[in-house]
């Protein structure tokens, strides 16, 4: 995820003050790198380094650019390291035309690979490079600009969200899909942008851009089609905001907790189109699996789940699979011939940092797989794989849970033998969950709220994610919760259990049989139940329940419900779901 920020304007006056205005307002979007285009007449500048919006600013002097139109990216990598040469914008071989994007292309090597054979140069380890060069190339080949950007977003897989401009062109030409872009009609001023906070303070009026949706602004005009050359109507499209730009900023959800969980479902779509992208190193860590003598699997917190989920699956393969919490990590004697997993959305997790250095030195091959390119785990590892889930705001993790099971599903795909293709139905089964899951989901976290003390219990693959739907709503509710394998409830904590005392149980449909039995245990003690299910129900007192196709989809349906539950009994209790007390995003010290 990253921010963009387009304007064409009659005149050059402030633009560049404006431009990194609109770039601070969008730097919770990504703040790894930072550039602007600028262009007036023939002369098109591009400024660029790593660092953040204010380094920048001052490192490349970009308050003195001059120009109609401008160009501004803040950058979240996903491919290529955070660099000055990653950086966008890029340009093409003569420097006329420079884009920015925010988004994954799956077909980007092979584009890049047809681009180089017929002569162009790339700079980048970047995707968004080769959108330059197909537009140049397109237009040596006779086409007018515009049909030759058409032509460049046709060859393109995957995601984006596009702003191209074009010596001697007062314009920017932009195209949509699956990632956000709006524009904002200004006075003889026209704005483009990845959110609406970023040119709130110059304009309120905005034109929503469809998925598959491209055209261009100029200083005075909007024009719009769609990928069958469907001329869209603009002026039905025009609206008046009336949030301010924080609320803007969180896209009219109340926090970003919320936002976070509502954007899981494009979260998983660009991990796995990353995945997509990199099957041969998927391919090459797989290989290093099957032959190793132990997989180790580590990490913290949310991270740990997602791993505890891993190495079950694992260990029914025949692996085997230990998952370690990363603060515990001197229990391991790692040796050669092991491999480590090592999981940390931030990538600079110490605990496991401090636990993969040691494994390291006893000849263990690391694997990370980070959400930061470029962080300490990923740079200290053998090989690296990404989330793509963007920058998370809240606290507590959300899109970035169900962004490491992405990744590890698809590892589990090719050690199975599983089609992987079955988890391209993984976003649209978020979007279904919580569809038809959040109202209910609301209620259970309002009574929730009101409890001391709460269960979560589940059997199999349930289990990691009652691990994680009690931690969640002890980080943001302050409720506490534990939870337990079902059949161990009674060995010890039924004792607890009295009248009305809630219980929470997963079922992923596994070994509903078996969790039935424990919820009628549960019930005959007094005990408030509720249940998350897939596919089949429990016959819990509240129940949500979610029909999948395939069992791999089908922590997908659960996740975003326990992360509900928790942010709902959070609000009921009036506190700050994005910034609970005494935790941080990511934890630097032992």
């Amino acid at each position: 995820m990253c921010g963009i920020i387009g304007i064409t304007s009659l005149t050059d006056k402030n633009l560049a003050q404006i431009t990194v205005s609109c770039l601070e307002k969008l730097e919770y979007r990504g703040y790894d790198s930072v550039g602007v285009a600028s262009l007036q007449g023939s002369i098109l500048e591009v400024r660029k380094a790593k660092g953040t919006v204010k380094e920048v600013v001052q490192k490349k002097n970009i308050l003195s650019m001059r120009g109609n139109v401008f160009l501004g990216h803040t950058r979240w990598a996903t491919h290529g390291p955070p660099s000055d040469y990653n950086a966008h914008p890029h340009t093409d071989c003569s420097n006329s035309i420079a884009v920015i994007h925010n988004g994954t292309l799956k077909n980007f090597k092979e584009l890049k690979e047809s681009l180089i054979a017929l002569g162009h140069i790339f700079r980048s380890e970047t995707d968004t490079e080769v959108i330059p060069h197909l537009i140049e190339e397109y237009r040596k080949k006779g086409f007018d600009t515009f049909t030759a950007f058409k032509k460049a977003v046709l060859d393109l897989e995957g995601s984006y969200a596009i702003l191209a401009i074009v010596k001697g062109e007062n314009r920017i030409y932009f195209a949509k899909k699956d990632n956000p872009l709006v524009i904002g009609m200004g006075e003889g001023t026209n704005f483009v942008a990845s959110d609406i906070p970023a040119f709130l303070d110059y304009t309120k009026k905005v034109v929503i851009i469809n998925d598959g949706e491209l055209g261009y602004v100029t200083p005075t005009s909007i024009y719009i089609e769609d990928l069958r050359g469907n001329v869209i109507d603009v002026t039905k499209r025009i609206r008046i905001i009336d949030w301010d730009a924080q609320a803007a900023s969180k896209e009219g959800y109340p926090h970003f907790m919320l936002k976070e969980i509502h954007e899981s479902a494009r979260a998983i779509n660009d991990t796995i189109n990353g995945l997509l992208s990199e099957t041969e190193l998927v391919e090459e860590i797989t290989e290093r699996l099957k032959g190793s003598d132990r997989i180790i699997v580590i990490a913290a917190g949310t991270s740990y789940h997602a791993g505890l989920y891993f190495t079950i699956l694992l260990n029914r393969l025949g692996y085997t699979a230990l998952p370690v919490i990363a603060s515990e990590y001197y229990n391991i004697n790692a040796k050669r011939g092991d491999s480590v997993i090592a999981i940390s959305q931030s990538g600079e997790t110490i605990d496991v940092l401090m636990g993969i250095r040691k494994m390291k030195e006893k000849g263990a091959t690391i694997i990370s797989i980070t959400n930061v390119i470029d962080s300490a785990i990923s740079r200290e590892s053998d090989y690296k794989l990404y989330m793509r889930a963007g920058p998370e705001i809240g606290v507590a993790a959300t899109k970035t849970f169900s962004s490491q099971l992405a990744v590890l599903l698809f590892l589990y795909a090719y050690l199975a033998k599983i089609d992987y293709k079955e988890l391209l139905s993984a976003p649209e089964v978020i979007k279904n969950s919580i569809s038809l899951g959040e109202g209910i989901a609301k209620k259970v976290g309002e009574e929730l709220a009101l409890q001391k003390s709460v269960y979560y219990l589940g059997r199999g693959l349930s289990l990691p994610l009652a691990m994680e739907g009690a931690l969640k709503i002890k980080e943001i509710a302050y409720v506490h919760a534990e939870a337990y394998p079902a059949g161990e409830s009674k060995h010890g904590p039924i004792a607890l259990v009295e009248k009305g005392y809630p219980v929470v149980f997963i079922n992923d449909g596994e070994l509903t049989d078996l969790l039935e039995n424990n919820l009628h245990e549960m019930k005959a003690r007094g005990a408030k139940t509720y249940a998350i299910s897939v596919n089949k129900r429990l016959g819990a007192e509240t129940e949500i329940l979610i029909k999948v196709d395939k069992d791999i989809l089908s922590p997908f349906a659960i996740s975003p419900i326990i992360q509900l539950i928790a942010y709902y009994a959070s609000t009921a209790k009036s506190l700050d779901p994005d910034r609970p007390r005494n935790l941080a995003k990511t934890v630097t010290v032992e």
